[in-house]
């Protein structure tokens, strides 16, 4: 269990400190929101394999949170909530939730759940199925790991990241149409603000150049992106 990462979106902090604290107990790694105004950016660094998330959150609900961390993980969400009404657990797993507890809680209730969606999830009852790879030159991307490979180097993706590089590589030389891309990495393109995908885009290019890869992403006017794989990368 020592390398599982929880991470638990509470304001209250005393009830965050004490669900912390019973979790490092049992050697999970955890840590706590701090800026309730960057949930997602706190999830992305922290790459946990699940999440506690409160309903009553300052700015926004924790509903409108789960929607976000759905863009970027797939790993288990379980709703901690003094509200105890039906819709509230109806609206919780509607949002991308995978469980719901009740304020006030049992700790072993909790640990118990924890562990059951771990085991689902990662452990032995998790779906034995082969690892989808997928390879550009030498680009190797390992979806389920989300990491991109080039020689020794291992890239840590962001799913969003992973879906972009995902398309760019399994269509590599062509062009990806940006209509395309919209609708694969986007269940309602209606809502989708036009510089989502620039901003997206411009993420994945910045973490190439980051970790020292060559390859880059052009932007084709008028018709989409195409993946660039330069001189020892093909």
């Amino acid at each position: 269990m020592a390398d599982h990462r929880i991470f638990i979106v509470e304001d209250d902090a005393k009830i965050a400190e004490l669900l912390a604290a019973t979790l490092r107990k049992y050697h999970y790694e955890v840590r706590t929101a701090q800026d309730f105004d960057a949930i997602t950016e706190e999830a992305a660094a922290f790459q946990p394999h699940l999440i506690l998330l409160d309903i009553n959150l300052p700015s926004y609900d924790g509903y409108y949170w789960c929607r976000q961390l759905r863009q970027e993980t797939t790993c288990p969400v379980l709703f901690i909530s003094a509200r105890s009404g039906d819709m509230d657990q109806v609206f919780a797993l509607e949002n991308g939730g995978d469980d719901f507890i009740t304020k006030p809680f049992h700790y072993e209730i909790v640990l118990a759940k924890i562990r059951s969606h771990l085991r689902r999830s990662y452990g032995e009852y998790a779906p034995k199925q082969e690892e989808r790879v997928i390879q550009a030159g030498r680009l190797t991307l390992y979806l389920e790991r989300l990491e991109l490979q080039i020689g020794k180097q291992v890239i840590p993706l962001q799913k969003k990241e992973c879906s972009i590089l995902e398309l760019l590589m399994q269509q590599y030389p062509k062009v990806v149409a940006r209509e395309q891309l919209l609708e694969e990495l986007w269940d309602d393109q209606a809502f989708v603000d036009e510089n989502t995908l620039n901003v997206n885009m411009t993420r994945v290019r910045k973490k190439l150049s980051d970790y020292g890869v060559k390859s880059s992403i052009e932007t084709v006017r008028g018709a989409g992106y195409r993946l660039l794989l330069e001189e020892g990368e093909t």
